[in-house]
């Protein structure tokens, strides 16, 4: 029986809002088995494209409006735009992140018969595809992906290291779309489609269970002693210049009294220009690494002259390596849209600039292919805060290292769940590449993560202090590392083209 259009979707958007509680801090990963099958079994009775498109529209809406909410903070409380405009600007965005799983659920009906197995692997791996679409057009969104929440304990997780986040996306869809075909079959009495379908459910399931058994790289070198510092500077302080000698004096004494051979500091640790730091800072770090016979990795922005004729120098947000090791840099490469770039500036530059009051809001990027820092003995991939996000834009630079270094500043987000998504998108990673991440951030998640994308180690929230750990450093080549994203593409393609081809033969 068709559920009415306003029913429908009410409870697509219920399934999307619920499925928040799957992703960190709350961790309940099962419940994404549950919403994502509420959603297939609507498109499996759907009547029409467009009245599934509404429904995966519907879906997006409680999904991007409940579990990315915690935005409008960084607008409103740092960013100095008014409520009005930031909720505007939200919903905006919301209405466009749906507009993905509503072209998913478009695609799936359009093209495949109601009630049929191809509705269902047509739409699960329509869905897949256009969440890796939305996670990188237009500088991308990959925020809330489903295979996120498999980390750290998904019975899924294990297709992580093979085909990455979105192989995971497609495995939950696939395993959500034949219980709804069970539950179907079951009703019409049909046994032998009910079992066929429960059969392939728990072969994708032990599947990804015996793939998380498995140990795709190794370890290499040495442990190392690492000292993760958290400064806990507030982010209505860290920019005022009236703070300045109160950062310096807090890093110092956090460098002075950690432990490890590599010390890292978070994103902008010192929120200025490297020629604004008073000589005496910097020397002091350089001597305590090179007592250690190691090195301190350092967040603070860089400049360099105009290039390519321009007249305005380039402001990068820049990590660098000092002490023991030749003088390193690593810069940002993906900018945050709206913080740290704007998107059509000779269009949008004035409006961005009147309603958001963003430090550094235009600086250029570091690009895409630098390498992994050599320091304290090991080589280390660096990414800046909403990189690692990008999986497969770290493959470059983690195929030469041995750990994987964020650091990162969620302050912009307050006390939101922000923090604890970013944490769990950062453990994904560890898990792809197969290898240990490592975090320091400005109030927290500072934290350690092993190969298998479980943490071993965190500081509490929002507090000043160290996190000394001693990490092994891993290399060999995970499948995902190798292949990247094009494996789980390519897979989709098939999954959505054989079906159609097939049913339009019949």
């Amino acid at each position: 029986m068709r559920a009415a259009p306003a029913l429908s979707l009410a409870l697509a958007a219920s399934a999307g809002a619920a499925s928040v509680f799957a992703f960190a801090p709350f961790g309940v990963s099962g419940v994404i088995f549950v919403t994502l099958a509420l959603l297939v079994f609507l498109w499996l009775r759907a009547d029409s494209a467009w009245s599934a498109a509404w429904q995966g529209f519907a879906f997006g809406v409680g999904l991007f409006g409940a579990g990315a909410s915690w935005l409008t903070i960084a607008l409103v409380n740092f960013g100095g735009m008014d409520w009005w405009l930031a909720t505007i600007a939200i919903a905006i965005l919301t209405a466009y992140l749906s507009l993905w799983p509503a072209l998913a659920g478009y695609v799936a009906v359009r093209f495949t018969r109601p009630g049929t197995w191809p509705r269902v692997i047509v739409g699960a791996a329509a869905f897949t595809a256009t969440e890796w679409i939305r996670s990188y057009l237009f500088t991308g969104f990959p925020w809330l992906a489903l295979g996120y929440t498999q980390v750290p304990n998904g019975v899924v997780r294990g297709y992580a290291p093979v085909g990455g986040v979105y192989l995971v996306t497609l495995a939950i869809a696939l395993v959500a779309g034949l219980v709804v075909l069970f539950a179907d079959a079951l009703a019409a009495t049909a046994r032998r489609r009910a079992f066929a379908s429960l059969a392939c459910a728990v072969v994708l399931v032990a599947g990804g269970t015996g793939l998380s058994s498995i140990r795709w790289t190794r370890p290499s070198g040495a442990p190392l002693a690492v000292s993760l510092v958290q400064g806990n500077v507030l982010q209505e302080l860290k920019f005022d210049p009236k703070f300045r000698s109160e950062t310096f004096d807090r890093y110092l004494n956090l460098v002075a009294q950690s432990r490890g051979r590599l010390i890292v500091l978070p994103e902008s640790a010192f929120p200025m220009f490297s020629d604004e730091i008073p000589d005496a800072v910097l020397l002091s770090m350089i001597r305590t690494a090179i007592a250690r016979d190691g090195d301190v990795l350092v967040g603070l922005f860089t400049a360099l002259p105009p290039s390519n004729g321009g007249d305005e120098p380039r402001y990068y947000n820049t990590v660098v390596a000092l002490g023991t090791s030749p003088l390193q840099f690593y810069r940002k490469n993906h900018l945050v849209p709206f913080g740290e770039t704007i998107p059509l500036k000779p269009v949008l530059g004035w409006f961005i600039r009147s309603v958001l009051a963003i430090p550094l809001a235009d600086q250029s990027r570091g690009g895409a292919t630098q390498p992994a820092l050599s320091v304290a003995g090991a080589r280390v991939a660096v990414d800046i805060c909403y990189e690692d996000a990008f999986g497969s834009e770290l493959r470059y630079a983690a195929r030469d290292a041995h750990l994987l270094v964020n650091v990162t500043n969620d302050a912009w987000y307050g006390h939101s769940i922000a923090a604890e998504q970013h944490d769990q998108i950062a453990a994904m990673r560890a898990l792809e590449l197969g290898r240990p991440m490592l975090r320091a951030t400005n109030t927290g998640i500072t934290s350690a993560i092993g190969v298998d994308g479980r943490e071993f180690a965190r500081l509490p929230w929002f507090t000043t202090g160290v996190l000394e750990v001693s990490v092994q450093g891993e290399s060999g080549e995970t499948p995902y590392l190798r292949i990247g994203d094009i494996g789980v593409l390519a897979l989709c393609a098939v999954l959505i083209v054989a079906p159609v081809a097939l049913g339009w033969r019949r």
